[in-house]
């Protein structure tokens, strides 16, 4: 699934270019943040958002909110999200945290310039993921043309299992705005 999202996502340049950190850490946009004669809540808070009402169908399904309906932009996040990945950082005071991917973007709620939940001067020291689950994984990104568009939808599905081995729900990322609650619900996993 990891590769198929690669894949799907930018061109063979940038793909050759990235870091991870650097995919995970994009800001979340739409059409409307680059344009600045339309009101954007994400770049100039309390302009309103003009995605709301305006051409919209490359914005968020779930997770998003009365002042953004942006969405995270890559496809990897996602893949990454149905396998449990986790962002490892450290602090400039050598603090280490490990933050699961479903929590490092946070949804616009009323404030829409919030960026990814970490500290000024944290460090993306790596992504870590468990051992890949038994069984299927496929990704699937629906967008307007084949080559670097953002995705209209994209969904990661992969089955689950416990330390005895029982099969459990698939899990199921979308674009959701970051919505890491919206995910662990399709995923099954309530809250």
């Amino acid at each position: 699934m990891l590769s198929e999202a690669l894949l799907a996502g930018a061109s063979g340049q940038l793909r050759n270019k990235a870091t991870t950190a650097g995919n995970l850490l994009q800001r979340t946009r739409c059409v409307y943040f680059y344009n600045r004669d339309m009101p954007c809540n994400k770049r100039e808070p309390g302009s309103g958002c003009s995605a709301l009402e305006g051409v919209n169908r490359m914005n968020a399904i779930l997770g998003g909110s009365a002042s953004c309906i942006a969405v995270h932009p890559s496809d990897m996040a996602v893949a990454m999200t149905v396998l449990d990945a986790r962002v490892e950082t450290l602090s400039a005071g050598g603090e280490a945290r490990s933050i699961p991917l479903a929590d490092f973007h946070l949804l616009p709620g009323e404030n829409p310039r919030r960026r990814p939940s970490f500290a000024p001067g944290e460090l993306i020291t790596a992504v870590t993921l468990p051992p890949p689950p038994k069984g299927g994984q496929a990704y699937r990104k629906v967008r307007d043309r084949a080559s670097y568009a953002f995705a209209l939808v994209s969904v990661g599905r992969g089955r689950r299992s416990d330390r005895a081995g029982r099969r459990g729900p698939e899990a199921l990322a979308r674009d959701t705005g970051g919505d890491g609650a919206a995910i662990r619900r399709l995923a099954g996993g309530g809250r």
